[in-house]
């Protein structure tokens, strides 16, 4: 298991972003949350196996359809035991 912090920049609030995240991240097995930040950012907190986790930071970096990610920071962290996953 691997845990990471991510945080999209770019055109990522008010296209569905959250909600696609949550919907691609249950359906990959990931757990954690995803929230919309005062910049205008979107930041994510992820965890699970390296082979789904890595997919799912990989679908991060484009996003849903409409969306514009230009910037993507990601950082391990350690495992936080989240239990599921949701929008916050």
């Amino acid at each position: 298991m691997k845990s990471a912090a991510i945080i999209l920049k770019g055109r990522v609030q008010n296209v569905g972003f959250r909600y696609y995240t949550h919907k691609t991240a249950v359906e990959m097995g990931i757990k954690g949350f995803v929230k919309n930040r005062p910049d205008g950012s979107v930041y994510i907190e992820a965890e699970g196996e390296e082979g789904p986790l890595a997919a799912f930071m990989a679908w991060c970096h484009k996003g849903p359809a409409w969306a514009r990610v230009d910037e993507v920071e990601v950082q391990e962290q350690p495992l936080q035991g989240f239990t599921g996953f949701n929008v916050r």
